[in-house]
């Protein structure tokens, strides 16, 4: 079963914390945040996330005691440290605490999504999960986000690669709005809401034109099969 690569932010700062979060959001990701490390390590510990960012100046745990605690109870979730503090001792300190890497402000979003991405293809391999899909002549890279059909390239936004990787891993299995909504909006909507459709409609108009590959089950859902 798919699920969206889910992210912590842990920023005290707010503007930094929007910032991030919603860049990280519009990349296709499903986001939490929280400004303090001890509500950060909380929700940490009891949920599956793939990758923290996390500040290291934080009220009340600060970002090494946090990462520090949970490497302590068996967490191995991929962490990026964000800081003000660029000295090399600054740095050590805070691999040597846990961290995966670590990046100082100010910074570039595209940068930091870089990174994030280089965790989650580093984390990704040493599970062994696969990194390229295909279904027919359709394929999909799961580490560039790149789809392609035959030789052609497809581009895509991040809900609509979301839901061609849904698709694609269930490939010749009916999907419906409902599962679909779950897995690539990671949150409840309305079943009867018509975005499932809409963005049904956009994918299909890229990467089946002649539809052939994209199936509607009326009543039901929806079924990707080679061409």
């Amino acid at each position: 079963m798919i699920h969206l690569v889910r992210i912590l932010v842990v920023e005290d700062d707010a503007k930094i914390a929007s910032f991030v979060t919603n860049g990280l959001r519009q990349s296709g990701f499903a986001v939490d945040s929280r400004g303090d490390g001890r509500a950060a390590l909380d929700l940490a510990v009891c949920t599956p996330y793939d990758v923290l960012v996390v500040d290291v100046m934080l009220p009340l745990l600060d970002g090494l005691g946090l990462v520090r605690q949970l490497r302590s109870q068996g967490s191995r979730v991929p962490v990026l440290f964000l800081s003000a503090k660029a000295s090399v001792d600054d740095r050590i300190r805070g691999l040597q605490a846990g961290g995966d890497d670590y990046m100082t402000k100010p910074f570039a979003f595209s940068e930091l999504l870089a990174r994030v991405q280089a965790l989650i293809r580093r984390s990704t391999q040493a599970t062994a999960e696969p990194s390229r899909l295909a279904v027919g002549d359709l394929s999909l890279d799961l580490l560039t986000r790149q789809a392609r059909r035959g030789d052609e390239n497809i581009e895509l936004q991040p809900r609509e690669f979301s839901l061609l990787e849904y698709l694609m891993r269930n490939a010749g299995r009916t999907v419906t709005k409902t599962m679909i909504l779950e897995h690539v909006w990671d949150y409840s909507f309305d079943p009867q809401t018509n975005v499932v459709d809409v963005l049904v409609h956009r994918l299909r108009s890229k990467i089946d034109p002649d539809k052939t590959r994209l199936h509607t089950q009326r009543g039901v859902g929806y079924v990707l099969r080679p061409a």
